[in-house]
């Protein structure tokens, strides 16, 4: 007998305003059991009308998550960029922002180590660390307030094709995204704040006093690290973690999406894994 022939045709990848179907595929059984249909039918169907059955079937299995437009995705995608960057950028500037957080909270450097050991045990000693420590969180605290306009930056300019990545990526992938193309900048611009803010709340006097009373113990080696270098570094990777946070709430609660677009966009992405 010779058995009819066939083809499954992939849909083409959706342009600019296109829609873009669920993205399910059908399982891989429903083409076996239409042939094992058509041919306890003795191949009643022709080629033709098992394509359209098959078709068919791939058509009604991507309704069933609705769609979206490559517009539409962008804008849910870059409306959950910004408020994650932005609530992730006010949670870390407020008040203890840092310093309350023991997610993010900025201890001294680990060249600081052999200092804290030997000076919290000198009479004074835990006194100039605990300073030293809370004066470096607050010029964290403050110089996050410079994060949110270079966000907003970068997720204006966002591409489809990075909008696209950040839609069916990991529970990350946003905050990878703003890793990526704002790490450089905000380094930048956190640098002179954070060396303004360490002069400010007394973070460069305490550090000062600390590294000057450990020095002069005999016999110590001396240390002297980079403190707004260190400080910058720790600041950005405690702002991103809070933006990370931010993102899975959009990605994982219905609650947290506050916009229609991102109610739909990620309404789709919730339907279609």
């Amino acid at each position: 007998m010779k058995l009819p022939s066939f083809r499954l045709h992939s849909a083409p990848i959706a342009g600019h305003g296109q829609r873009i179907n669920s993205g399910r595929r059908f399982p891989r059984w429903i083409p076996i059991l239409l042939l094992s249909a058509t041919a306890t039918l003795n191949w009643s169907c022709d080629a033709e009308s098992v394509n359209a059955i098959l078709q068919s079937a791939g058509e009604t299995l991507g309704e069933s998550g609705g769609s979206i437009t490559n517009a539409e995705a962008v804008l849910g995608i870059k409306d959950a960029l910004k408020q994650g960057a932005t609530s992730g950028a006010d949670i870390v500037s407020a008040v203890n922002g840092y310093f309350g957080n023991p997610l993010i909270k900025i201890a001294l450097p680990p060249e600081a180590e052999p200092v804290v050991d030997v000076l919290s045990k000198l009479p004074g000693g835990q006194k100039l660390l605990d300073d030293a420590v809370l004066s470096i969180n607050r010029a964290a605290e403050d110089a996050a307030k410079e994060a949110a306009p270079i966000f907003v930056n970068a997720i204006t300019s966002m591409s489809v094709n990075d909008a696209m990545g950040i839609l069916f990526g990991e529970q990350d992938a946003a905050t990878d995204y703003l890793i990526a193309k704002t790490t450089t900048k905000l380094t930048d611009k956190f640098t002179p704040v954070i060396d303004n803010s360490l002069g400010k709340t007394g973070a460069t006097r305490y550090w000062g006093d600390v590294m000057e009373r450990y020095n002069k113990i005999p016999l110590v080696k001396k240390v002297d690290p980079d403190l707004s270098s260190f400080v910058t570094t720790k600041a950005l990777d405690g702002l991103f973690v809070m933006v990370a946070q931010e993102e899975i709430k959009v990605r994982e609660s219905i609650s947290s999406r506050t916009t229609p677009m991102m109610k739909k966009v990620f309404g789709y992405v919730d339907a279609n894994r």
